[in-house]
């Protein structure tokens, strides 16, 4: 790859990976809120963060650990609730190009989250990983720092602005969304099918009971299956 296109890639990136890590920053708060009542201190909060980078993974053993599960409970749970990332990961080796290296196809799998993910395969064109490097180099610490500050903060925050926190995420994440759909109708009715059906996975007795994670697959897969077939996109469009 050439390093003046890498390096733009990831300047681009970095820059908008800031109101990424805002918003986790925000977030994280509420997750080192739990994290303190399950016991954890600012440094094991500190380490959960970097290492997972995950919110709904982490929420959840966060749960286990303040119930006293086991570890294999821990394990399976957090499993479940990630498991969402692999298929992220799958429809992101689909926008590479056939030369970039396995390494790199390694790392940005590893570092993949439902932000960096969406500003990611939103870029015209191949996916530079370098675009995503600099994204997740800015919002994975900031991720850390918020889970540990909200651990030492503990239960000194009103819990109206713990609940404020644990919105900003869904803004920004909307905020990554809405400018494309402006730009594409199709990824509108594809976005706002998504809405609807995500909304009746929660409400359908059927459906509420299972985690999160679980219904978020289903979803996505089926999702994603049914747009490929109704709007399938050609070869030469990913370079455009």
């Amino acid at each position: 790859m050439n390093k003046s296109i890498n390096r733009t890639a990831f300047l681009k990136g970095f820059k908008d990976g800031i109101p990424i890590g805002l918003g986790y920053f925000a977030v994280a708060f509420s997750l080192g809120i739990a994290a303190r009542s399950a016991g954890m201190s600012p440094l094991q909060g500190f380490l959960m963060s970097i290492l997972n980078n995950a919110s709904a993974g982490e929420y959840a053993a966060v749960s286990v650990i303040a119930a006293g599960g086991a570890y294999i409970e821990m394990a399976i749970i957090t499993l479940v609730t990630n498991a969402r990332y692999l298929l992220m990961s799958c429809a992101l080796s689909q926008r590479l190009s056939t030369n970039t290296r396995l390494p790199h196809r390694l790392l940005m799998g590893a570092v993949v989250t439902d932000e960096i993910f969406a500003v990611t395969i939103s870029q015209p064109g191949y996916a530079n990983p370098y675009y995503t490097y600099g994204a997740i180099v800015i919002a994975s610490p900031l991720w850390a720092v918020g889970t540990a500050f909200g651990i030492a903060a503990g239960n000194f925050l009103p819990a109206n602005i713990v609940s404020a926190f644990s919105v900003a995420l869904f803004g920004m994440f909307i905020a990554v969304l809405i400018p494309q759909a402006k730009k594409d109708k199709k990824m509108a009715i594809v976005i706002i099918a998504s809405f609807l059906l995500s909304w009746l996975f929660a409400a359908l007795p059927a459906v509420k009971e299972m985690s999160e994670g679980t219904r978020t697959i289903i979803l996505t897969v089926g999702i994603s299956a049914v747009a490929a077939l109704i709007f399938p996109v050609a070869e030469d469009d990913k370079n455009e």
